[in-house]
């Protein structure tokens, strides 16, 4: 893996990694991972807390050596080229990273001369970092003042300024209501149709759906790479959704009842993963009934990918428990 920039126009990953691996003393934080980004790709990072990812797009994005492995983004060596790969990338935390004492033109003043952005071209960018916001007549505005779906979208559009061919977002729409998410997703969507390679990591599952493909960590280590549809046709046990009077308590009723797998709230309903079907139509019910819980029909469901996330962190040995 060289340290070259990207060739316009190639069929270069936009991100690499082989073998990658992070140890903090004897704990191993990420642990072997492989994985490439197609350019163009809403490639999608997924997994519980503790699970590896924030610690893996640090690596990637220049902010913290790897431990051993292999690793390219935007044709840059992760090991040796990392000034290259800060200035040849964009990056947005939860955080949003703004400063809420400047105004919005302060911000994107302050991100343009960041990002190195030729002076000719910052009264272009800026118009369209504004449009992109909603911003267009609220420039001299504090940005601390701003809602927070539109501090989001502002974010988004200053990491954005300098055009760079790789936007990482690490959970970028924690805390922010769903419509405001929406919202965000389709600049997402409009920005991998000009070619920019977005890598996201979530923990909401209807963002899920929108990327390409997703990649599952977990313990450090990834445990499934696919297209959220091959994912879901992937789930082999069935699964059942039943209404009740009390979610939680069927939950507890249910657990370690034989031929079992899983019981958990999804809304206000229940999901039960279960090994036979047939035995699960005759034990689930009578095993709510003993415990004074009433419940509706029960039917079988095609697996959201919830319940694959789920099923493959249990399978993984669980998620880590602080």
């Amino acid at each position: 893996m060289s340290g070259a920039p990207m060739r316009p126009g190639s069929d270069d990953p936009a991100v690499e990694v082989e073998e990658l691996t992070r140890r903090f003393g004897d704990f191993v934080a990420v642990d072997r991972v492989t994985f490439s980004v197609r350019r163009g790709e809403i490639f999608g990072f997924l997994g519980p807390n503790g699970a590896g990812k924030t610690t893996t797009i640090k690596m990637l994005t220049g902010l913290l050596p790897p431990s051993s492995g292999r690793g390219r983004v935007a044709g840059y060596d992760i090991m040796r080229d990392t000034a290259a790969i800060k200035q040849s990338i964009g990056y947005m935390s939860q955080l949003f990273s703004l400063y809420g004492d400047l105004t919005v033109d302060e911000n994107i003043g302050f991100f343009a001369g960041l990002y190195g952005v030729p002076r000719e071209r910052r009264a272009e960018r800026r118009a369209r970092v504004l449009a992109m916001a909603g911003l267009e007549h609220e420039g001299s505005r504090l940005t601390g003042d701003l809602p927070l779906g539109w501090k989001q979208r502002l974010a988004l559009g200053s990491a954005v300024l300098h055009e760079p061919p790789v936007l990482f977002l690490d959970e970028p729409t924690s805390g922010v209501d769903p419509i405001a998410r929406r919202q965000f997703w389709e600049l997402i969507d409009e920005l991998a149709d000009v070619g920019t390679t977005v890598f996201v990591s979530t923990h909401y599952m209807e963002e899920a759906e929108y990327c390409h493909r997703l990649a599952l960590m977990n313990r450090g280590q990834l445990i499934a790479l696919d297209t959220p549809a091959a994912l879901r046709a992937g789930a082999r046990d069935p699964i059942f959704e039943l209404a009740t009077d009390d979610s939680p308590r069927a939950v507890e009723a249910l657990a370690g009842v034989p031929g079992v797998i899983e019981a958990a709230m999804f809304g206000r309903d229940l999901h039960v993963v279960v090994e036979d079907e047939a035995r699960a139509r005759a034990t689930v019910p009578a095993v709510l009934a003993a415990a004074g819980i009433e419940a509706g029909e029960m039917h079988q469901v095609e697996p959201s990918l919830e319940d694959v996330f789920v099923a493959r962190v249990r399978a993984a040995g669980g998620a880590v428990v602080d």
